[in-house]
């Protein structure tokens, strides 16, 4: 596309998504100078709102729909964004550049930009479809989690990632009792190292919240269609209020995979979030994008990522030119933690801690051939920001300075 085309004032714009990436596209477009039309399609009845914050400050009564809007509802009207909430698309018609929906005509596009995020991956067993058997992707879902959590309720958590690790937390700090229940031997066994996983499991412990690990879930059991309980592969039941399903995320790439488009577990797409179709792109938890920094490509699910992704699309359309490739980073908080983790561990040889993980202030570095791949910090912020420049720069570190915390971060960068 060129800078003519770019800044043409009739290039319509459709968005399919109406999340914290799709909600960045446009504003970026305005931001950047994009005068053209620009439709909106959700399927939820909310206007575009920032979703972490589901499994703690909402979990907690803490935050709602306005608070957590990334724009105020008038700011769409007052920059010509039709938004278009509570309608589905249906297809994509890439001959005649149309998006079928499920409400009123075909949608017609100059460039069409994919923000449908992904969904909770559900269990297919007895039991799943019992009331009470719950997700935690939407706002919807939140509010359905938070009615069911109190003083004397027990939410059982079926899967032990992040969210079921905040959602846990939320659910103590309400006075209710937390259980996770997690196949393998440890949590986060998929998404972070043994040092790291053994510290949360152990803040998490002495706070309240119980594991069940190594365990298989046979099936949800109920009473006149609530859950009661949840069956484990050795015969037990653990009895709950509720249950939380949280065990991955699939893309939502149906209508892409659909339309003929490259997918690979995700949407694929190039540096500028561009697809194999050059009119349409995509951006977030659906896309499996490139990563130079590692040398592969990969599926990203974080806010950042969808930012970085929202700012190539808008610089794309607008004939800006494109930033360079961000280095990924992810956040957590649990009770009074703060994780921050930059960088991916791919090849990793070498891991060093720096701190003390019983003071709840440390960090750990992953390492290849003496350069950091990946840095999670917990509570440590001057690690989490000099090890995420060290990534960048992929400059060796020395490992003695590294672990020695009289020697500040910033002599250690140097």
């Amino acid at each position: 596309m060129s800078d003519q085309e770019a800044m043409d004032p009739q290039t319509r714009v459709v968005i399919i998504g109406a999340g914290h990436g799709g909600g960045s596209v446009a504003a970026f477009l305005r931001q950047y100078g994009f005068a053209g039309p620009i439709t909106f399609i959700g399927e939820e009845p909310l206007p575009p709102y920032q979703r972490p914050p589901l499994s703690k400050a909402w979990l907690k009564g803490e935050a709602n729909a306005d608070s957590l809007a990334l724009k105020p509802l008038e700011f769409y009207a007052e920059n010509n964004i039709d938004l278009r909430l509570g309608v589905h698309a249906v297809a994509i018609d890439r001959a005649c550049k149309t998006v079928a929906v499920s409400e009123g005509a075909p949608i017609a596009y100059d460039v069409l930009v994919l923000a449908m995020g992904a969904r909770a991956r559900r269990l297919t067993i007895p039991g799943a479809d019992l009331k009470g058997v719950m997700e935690l992707r939407t706002a919807a879902d939140a509010e359905k989690l938070k009615t069911a959590l109190g003083a004397g309720k027990t939410l059982a958590v079926v899967g032990g990632g992040y969210v079921g690790l905040e959602a846990a937390a939320s659910a103590i700090s309400l006075n209710a009792k937390a259980v996770i229940i997690e196949r393998e031997h440890r949590v986060l066994a998929r998404v972070a190292c043994e040092q790291l996983s053994s510290f949360f499991q152990s803040y998490h412990a002495a706070r309240g919240v119980t594991f069940e690990l190594s365990a298989g879930v046979e099936a949800f059991v109920g009473d006149k269609g609530q859950v009661t309980g949840v069956k484990l592969a050795d015969g037990r039941t653990i009895a709950c209020d509720a249950a939380l399903v949280g065990v991955g995320a699939i893309p939502n790439d149906e209508i892409a995979k659909a339309a003929g488009l490259e997918c690979n577990n995700g949407v694929v797409v190039d540096l500028a979030a561009r697809t194999s179709d050059p009119a349409i792109f995509a951006v977030g938890d659906l896309t499996q994008r490139p990563m130079p920094l590692y040398s592969r490509s990969v599926r990203l699910e974080s806010v950042p990522n969808a930012l970085e992704q929202a700012k190539a699309v808008a610089c794309a359309v607008t004939g800006r030119p494109l930033a360079p490739p961000e280095v990924p980073w992810f956040w957590s908080d649990q009770f009074d933690l703060k994780l921050q983790i930059a960088g991916m561990p791919f090849d990793a040889d070498e891991i060093l801690v720096r701190g003390d993980p019983d003071t709840a202030k440390f960090a750990v570095f992953h390492l290849k051939q003496g350069c950091i791949q990946a840095v999670e910090a917990v509570n440590a912020a001057p690690e989490f920001m000099a090890g995420k420049q060290l990534v960048a720069s992929q400059k060796p570190v020395a490992r003695d300075k590294l672990v020695d915390m009289s020697i500040s971060m910033k002599q250690v960068a140097v």
